[in-house]
């Protein structure tokens, strides 16, 4: 039970218990013999009194309590060291599978209730194929009391049949049965159907796509540090998906993922993933390869006389390791260099869900990603926190746009959303939109000015010009202008300064 302020949980917080089982004998047994070595005399008396708070022939919800309740019964004292004593055993009890433990927020109360889902043990059969909790048991009692157990709980199959051929001989339902379809009766499904909801959620069957629970534990050191954390990866599909999204993105192998898992400082005190400190660590792991990997191609084509050997594979598929769908409204355009390779639907599928660097390698597909775009891009990823989904977004605007492709030029773009507070998919997508309205609208304006008024924008963009004063020159008026008067008083006058006159 993850509780960060014990404020928030106290014995004076109401519970309820929800279950769908009753106990056999045999799961009395596996509880006594089996799961009360792992986990403890306390933690199983827990699950005891969880189990009583309903009667042992009924099953779904019971009444709503204080968790005082509780701490009486098990005789816990009130406080913060009973409380820390209380999180401890139910952490147990939901670490190997018994337990789930949920609260929710009551408005009417404006406080939170706890929900107490229980487990019924696993069957013997089921228990001795359980790699982890096998190993957890033969860690408390030892090898030889794990067979002792087996064989005590699981009687083998007898010698004489073992090879012999099996017939089913079963009848079927629709056989034997006929069901009359013809009649509706509404308030019967309706009853069912209240009745399903109102059942407990089943053990939760997470599909993790990528490297396994099992495969991880079973290349990982047992002698690390970092064990019991990764351990605790079984219950936690979460952390999972994590590490599978950074191996994802970086092109990681198994045993690169179990060597950065076994480093200092990539998990939390409290066992959840340090995300930052992860991808930092893979992406130096993905910067060396890569190097590596040019260096590797370029003696190959020495080697090999020039021919190409280093041509790099793309996914053709979609890998839908998160399920996130893009509305129609924020579909982006199919770019010439994904055309018919995918359509529409699955483009913005692929800048919503996966990796810049997929993305990078598409575009690039002729060569290798160039290390200053990378340097730039693991910038914007690490260090400025932008979503995948967004660089995604910028990287198809700087593409379709056929924008620069320079750290200035990128970091431009990035500080903008940055600072318009551009966090998710359909807000970058909203962006590009703008910048793409904001620079034709620019351009239009720019095509509509005459001729002279962009020559004189452009001559005032190169400074400031002196103005052109009007030049007083000589206006000579023609002769046949002046009459024979004005002639004859300026030769008098000519006359009269020569002192003719």
């Amino acid at each position: 039970m993850r509780i960060t302020n014990l404020l928030h949980f106290s014995e004076y917080h109401r519970y309820y218990v929800m279950r769908d089982f009753s106990l056999s004998s045999l799961d009395l047994k596996m509880l006594s013999t089996i799961y009360q070595p792992m986990i403890g005399a306390f933690a199983i008396s827990l699950y005891h009194t969880l189990f009583l708070q309903l009667p042992a022939d009924k099953v779904g919800c019971s009444l709503m309590e204080q968790q005082r309740k509780l701490f009486l019964a098990l005789e816990l004292e009130g406080g913060e060291r009973g409380r820390k004593f209380f999180i401890e055993q139910t952490s147990r009890l939901e670490a190997i599978g018994l337990l789930r433990t949920n609260r929710r927020f009551a408005e009417s109360s404006d406080d939170y209730v706890y929900e107490y889902t229980l487990y019924p043990p696993l069957s013997p059969n089921e228990f001795f194929k359980n790699q982890h909790l096998t190993l957890l048991l033969r860690d408390k009692v030892g090898k030889y009391m794990v067979f002792s157990l087996r064989d005590e709980l699981v009687l083998p199959e007898l010698d004489e049949l073992a090879q012999a051929n099996s017939e089913n001989l079963s009848v079927p339902f629709y056989e034997l049965f006929r069901l009359n379809t013809q009649v509706v009766d509404y308030e019967l499904e309706q009853a069912l159907f209240e009745s399903a909801a109102s059942k407990p959620a089943e053990r939760p069957e997470v599909v993790i796509k990528g490297f396994q629970y099992s495969d991880i534990i079973m290349h990982f050191p047992r002698e690390s540090v970092n064990r019991a954390y990764v351990e605790r990866l079984k219950y936690e599909p979460e952390q999972m998906a994590k590490i599978n999204f950074v191996a994802k993105k970086y092109g990681l192998y198994l045993t690169d993922m179990c060597r950065l898992l076994d480093e200092e400082g990539v998990f939390e005190p409290d066992g959840e993933i340090a995300l930052e400190v992860l991808q930092h660590k893979a992406n130096a792991v993905f910067r060396q390869d890569k190097k590596r990997s040019e260096e590797r191609t370029r003696y190959m084509a020495r080697v090999e006389q020039g021919r190409s050997t280093g041509a790099s594979e793309t996914a053709g598929a979609v890998i839908e390791s998160q399920d996130k769908a893009v509305e129609m409204e924020y579909y982006l355009e199919v770019p010439d260099i994904f055309q018919g390779e995918c359509n529409q639907h699955q483009y913005n599928y692929i800048l919503r869900n996966e990796p810049y660097t997929f993305l990078l390698e598409k575009i690039f597909s002729k060569g290798t990603v160039p290390d200053g775009l990378l340097d730039t891009l693991s910038k914007v990823d690490l260090n400025y926190r932008l979503s995948e989904e967004v660089i995604n977004v910028l990287i198809h605007y700087l593409y379709v746009n056929k924008r620069s492709w320079s750290k200035a030029s990128i970091e431009f773009s990035v500080t903008d959303m940055l600072a318009k507070q551009v966090s998710t998919y359909e807000q970058a997508v909203q962006y590009i939109r703008e910048q793409t309205k904001y620079k034709d609208a620019k351009a239009s304006r720019g095509g509509s000015r005459t001729p002279a008024a962009a020559g004189s924008q452009r001559g005032g963009t190169r400074g400031k010009q002196k103005p052109q004063l009007p030049v007083v020159g000589d206006k000579p008026v023609a002769s046949r202008e002046r009459t024979a008067e004005e002639r004859e008083a300026m030769r008098r006058r000519a006359q009269m300064l020569d002192g003719k006159l």
